[in-house]
C-alpha cells in the first residue's frame, strides 16, 4: 500500500515572517469539535449543470509562464526556457510541454487572472480555493466538499459525498489548515481518504478504505451491514447508513481500478497522479459528489511544482517541469477530459486544475521561480463551462492581472454555483454569527454563451 506521510522540514518556502503567519490565523484544538451549524437562507443557484466536481489540486503552485500563460515575446529572464505552442483555439497558446491539452483547448476554459493579496505561503491559497475563506482564530471553514456533504448527503449509490485522493496535503511550510477538512461542520462530513492498495505486482490496483479507527462495536455493526448488503445486492433501495456506504459491495466497485482495461490505465499514466485521476472518474461515475485529487502531499524532498531550485529540500527546477511534471499533467488531465466526454459525464462533472499561487515573473538567480500570489492561471472544464475561451489576462510579464482580476475565493463560489448551491447560503458559525458560504461571486463568465 502506498502511504503519504509529511516530511518535517526546517526550511520555509519563502522565509515566512511572524507577521505573515498572523495574517492567516492559527487553529486550536477547540476549533475541531464544534456543534453543527444551522443553515439560513438556503437557496438553489440559478444554474445546476454539474452533478459532481473533480478538483485537481496541483500542490506546490505551477508557474503560469511554464503552463497556461506563456509570454513568448518577453525577455528571457521573464519568458523562461520553454517555447509556446498553438492550441486548437486560434490565438491561444500554452506551454510546449502540454501538447495533448493544446489539442483539446475547445474542451476547457483558461483563467489567467487569478490572484490573492494575503501572505505568499502555500496554505493561504489552499484555504481560499477550497473553502472560499481563510481560517480565523479557532474557526476553520469547511472544504466545499464538506458543505456539499452537509447540504446534499451521500449519493443513493452508497458512496460518500466527499473524497480526497490519494491522501490529504501534509507539510507545505506552515502548520495550519490546508482547507481540506470539514472544519466546524464536524466529523460526519469529513472527506473519505483513499489509499491505493496493491494486487499482485500492481501497486495502484484498487483503493483501501481504512477501518482501523472503528470501535469494536461499530466494526461488528459494519460486518452485519456487509452481510445484509451482500444478501440484497440486487435490490435498488438507497443505502443510508455509514457502514453501508463505506463497505457496501456495490460501492466498493467504485474503488477497484483493476476493473478498468489496461489500455485505459496506461492512457492515464501509471503514476500515482494518473491513477488518482482515473479513480476520481470512477468515483464521480458511482455518485461521489466532490473528489479532490492532490497531485502531491508535500513540497519537500521530492519533485513538485514548487520550483525554487534551491538545491536543498526545495530542489525542484524548471527542468523537472519539462521532464516529469508537465508530461504527467498533460497525459492524465487530457485523458480525464476525453474519458469523461466519451462517457457522457463531462457536462455534469465540473473539472478544475489549479495550484495555490503562481511563480515570480522573473527567474531567480538559480533559474527557478519563487512564490507569487499576485497572478496565476488555472484550467476549468465541464459542468456547463463554455470551452475554448480565456477569462482574464495578465500583463506582458505575467506579473499581475490587467483584465478581469479573479480572486482565488471565487473558485469556491464557482464550484457551488455549478453544483446548484447558492454561494450566499448562510451557515451559523461556532461563535453564533452567520455568514455566507463565500463572500465573493462565482466566475459567471465561464458559463456565458
Amino acid at each position: 500500500m502506498l502511504s503519504f506521510e509529511s516530511h518535517c522540514a526546517v526550511t520555509m518556502c519563502n522565509g515566512l515572517s511572524r507577521r505573515d503567519f498572523l495574517r492567516v490565523g492559527g487553529l486550536t484544538a477547540a476549533g475541531m469539535s464544534l456543534t453543527l451549524p444551522k443553515l439560513e437562507g438556503v437557496a438553489a443557484a440559478s444554474r445546476q449543470s454539474a452533478r459532481s466536481c473533480i478538483l485537481l489540486f496541483l500542490v506546490g503552485g505551477p508557474s503560469q509562464l511554464e503552463t497556461w500563460d506563456p509570454k513568448p515575446d518577453a525577455p528571457s529572464a521573464v519568458r523562461g526556457p520553454f517555447q509556446a505552442i498553438r492550441t486548437a483555439v486560434p490565438g491561444v497558446c500554452i506551454s510546449e510541454h502540454l501538447p495533448r491539452l493544446a489539442s483539446l483547448a475547445r474542451e476547457y476554459c483558461l483563467i489567467r487572472s487569478l490572484y490573492h493579496d494575503e501572505a505568499a505561503i502555500h496554505e493561504t491559497g489552499q484555504q481560499l480555493i477550497q473553502t472560499g475563506r481563510l481560517c480565523t482564530g479557532d474557526i476553520e471553514p469547511p472544504h466545499c466538499g464538506a458543505v456539499v456533504s452537509r447540504l446534499r448527503g451521500p449519493a443513493a449509490t452508497g458512496t460518500p459525498a466527499f473524497a480526497i485522493v490519494p491522501g490529504p496535503i501534509g507539510n507545505t511550510g506552515v502548520q495550519i489548515s490546508h482547507g481540506q477538512t470539514a472544519g466546524y461542520l464536524g466529523s460526519d462530513h469529513e472527506p473519505e481518504l483513499m489509499q491505493f492498495e496493491a494486487i499482485g505486482s500492481d501497486p495502484l490496483a484498487r483503493v483501501n478504505v481504512p477501518d482501523a479507527s472503528l470501535s469494536a462495536g461499530l466494526t461488528q455493526a459494519v460486518d452485519e451491514a456487509q452481510r445484509s448488503l451482500d444478501a440484497t445486492a440486487g435490490e435498488s433501495e438507497p443505502v443510508s447508513s455509514v457502514a453501508g456506504y463505506l463497505f457496501g459491495s456495490r460501492a466498493k466497485r467504485a474503488y477497484d481500478l483493476s476493473l478498468e482495461p489496461d489500455s485505459l490505465r496506461d492512457a492515464y499514466g501509471r503514476s500515482t497522479f494518473g491513477q488518482s485521476c482515473l479513480l476520481a472518474r470512477r468515483l464521480v461515475e458511482h455518485g461521489v459528489r466532490l473528489v479532490t485529487v492532490n497531485m502531491f502531499d508535500t513540497v519537500y524532498d521530492r519533485i513538485t511544482w514548487d520550483c525554487h531550485a534551491d538545491g536543498g529540500s526545495l530542489a525542484s527546477t524548471l527542468g523537472d517541469y519539462r521532464r516529469i511534471l508537465c508530461p504527467m499533467l498533460d497525459q492524465a488531465l487530457s485523458t480525464l477530459l476525453v474519458d469523461l466526454r466519451q462517457r457522457g459525464l463531462l457536462e455534469e462533472t465540473l473539472v478544475l486544475a489549479v495550484g495555490e499561487f503562481g511563480r515570480t515573473p522573473r527567474l531567480n538567480r538559480r533559474g527557478g521561480r519563487d512564490h507569487w500570489p499576485a497572478v496565476w492561471s488555472g484550467l476549468i472544464a465541464g459542468g456547463g463551462v463554455r470551452g475554448g475561451q480565456v477569462v482574464g489576462a495578465s500583463d506582458r510579464d505575467a506579473a499581475e492581472p490587467v483584465r478581469q482580476p479573479i480572486h482565488a475565493s471565487r473558485l469556491a463560489a464557482t464550484i457551488y454555483y455549478a453544483l446548484g448551491i447558492d454561494p450566499a447560503t448562510k451557515l451559523s458559525q461556532p461563535d453564533g454569527t452567520t455568514q455566507p458560504l463565500v463572500s465573493t461571486p462565482p466566475v459567471y463568465e465561464l458559463f456565458a454563451g
